[in-house]
């Protein structure tokens, strides 16, 4: 069971994911922030799994919070859920210690999908946050990379579908496959390429 915190400074927000996650049989919602400050606190008293993180709150932020509760906490994994997709919001809150950035407007499935891989210590990010992530570790590393070899046909066609943001139920979709295949793909590519997570993996395609 998945021990899910839910901050957000808006209760409808709040009562729409807790809905969400609570319908999955995989996961428990155990409290809910309105603010950085009360989600510092919940953190440590409740020591949830995945914590879902909004960003732009009163008083305490969750850029902030974040950092807190992982100086306090670092098993905790912190998955922010945000409106606000910018690299002003990005950085900060992947230095801050967030395991992953997901939109507001991604998908009920994605977002279910984005807890359970950050539970599984994983590294969710929606599609347009990873290509930029990606182009942007790209330009800071052109030249320095070196070829990805010893991947098998199907493992290339999966690693070139990382590379462009799309998630495991999209890849299984695209090629036609089941999603459990393309997490045995993806396992075996972080292994070949000694990708700790998902952006590394997706660096992988576009330098190698």
């Amino acid at each position: 069971m998945i021990r899910v915190l839910l901050v957000d400074d808006q209760q409808l927000i709040r009562a729409g994911l807790r809905m969400l996650c609570d319908a999955q049989p995989d996961m428990e919602v155990v409290g809910e922030a309105g603010n950085g400050r009360e989600a510092v606190s919940l953190a440590a008293r409740l020591v949830p799994d995945v914590v879902v993180m909004d960003l732009r709150m009163p008083g305490v932020d969750g850029i902030t919070a974040t950092s807190r509760i992982l100086a306090d906490r670092p098993t905790v994994r912190v998955l922010v859920l945000t409106t606000f997709g910018d690299d002003d919001h990005l950085y900060p809150a992947l230095t801050a210690g967030a395991c992953g950035f997901l939109l507001k407007d991604a998908p009920p499935a994605e977002l279910l999908d984005g807890v359970r891989r950050a539970a599984a210590g994983d590294s969710p990010f929606s599609p347009e946050v990873l290509r930029r992530l990606v182009q942007r570790a790209v330009r800071a590393q052109a030249g320095a990379a070196r070829p990805v070899t010893g991947l098998t046909a199907r493992e290339r066609d999966v690693l070139d579908l990382v590379a462009e943001g799309l998630s495991n139920t999209e890849i299984a979709e695209r090629l036609h496959i089941g999603v459990t295949t393309v997490k045995t793909h993806i396992t075996s590519l972080m292994a070949k390429t000694g990708s700790p997570n998902r952006v590394r993996l997706a660096l992988c395609a576009r330098t190698g």
